[in-house]
């Protein structure tokens, strides 16, 4: 089993989009694919339309009082499941520090997912205890980023954080996000970080397509399949198998 959490310390870069997508072209690729709604806002869960079906589900998940398995639920789509979010997952950091070895908990949860091929941990933004947990318990960390200043910013200060907690930087993967053509700055900002290869080379675009998922409540692929989005999220699939599958 994989795991790859999709997680920018700043809200509102693209990370659930990429995640729902990404989780459902790799259940298409024949993968058991599992979607780990950790953001209280739930939005993964809302675009597979699967609502928990435990009182404060998300914390128990954390506690260990619900089985990470038990809480799967299929999606409607072959091959992909999703454990959706709560509210309660606004307690997470809570929840953990009253643990031991809080800070490998979400390690010991995810090992009880083995008949999954592939879990996809859609992460809240931040740095809190719970993102301490997703780094050391994920196998990849893939890092959308929009091409400005600020973005970049915050690309720098997680790179710097995993350095000085003696976490792997060499699991940090990075992609560009809501690229608006028609802005100098972000291909500016763009070619900078292709020339120390520290993103991978495909990218998502601003695209009207992506902001529809919500409308239709679906992948992109299940109402726009032959969009200019649809074929860049597989473009960016693809680069990311080779890497981290």
């Amino acid at each position: 089993m994989v795991s790859i959490a999709l997680y920018n310390l700043k809200g509102g870069v693209g990370k659930t989009a990429a995640a729902v997508n990404l989780a459902y072209l790799a259940a298409a690729d024949g993968l058991k694919t599992l979607v780990w709604d950790l953001d209280p806002q739930g939005s993964s869960s809302f675009y597979l339309n699967v609502k928990a079906d435990v009182k404060n589900e998300s914390r128990k998940l954390i506690t260990g009082e619900l089985a990470a398995k038990d809480a799967a639920q299929d999606s409607a789509f072959e091959n992909l499941w999703v454990i959706p979010a709560d509210l309660s997952a606004r307690n997470a950091d809570l929840a953990l520090d009253d643990l031991k070895q809080s800070k490998k908990k979400l390690k010991s949860v995810l090992t009880g997912l083995k008949q999954f091929d592939l879990v996809i941990l859609d992460c809240p933004p931040g740095i809190s205890l719970l993102h301490e947990n997703i780094f050391n318990a994920a196998d990849w960390v893939l890092m959308p980023n929009i091409p400005t200043t600020l973005s970049i910013r915050s690309f720098e200060t997680v790179m710097n954080y995993f350095k000085e907690n003696d976490l792997d930087a060499g699991t940090l993967k990075c992609f560009f996000s809501m690229v608006d053509h028609r802005k100098n700055l972000h291909h500016e900002v763009m070619q900078e970080f292709y020339k120390d290869k520290l993103f991978f080379k495909n990218y998502i675009p601003y695209l009207s397509d992506v902001e529809k998922m919500g409308t239709h409540q679906q992948p992109i692929f299940e109402f726009a399949n032959s969009s200019y989005a649809a074929q860049c999220y597989r473009d960016l699939w693809n680069e990311i198998k080779k890497t981290c599958l």
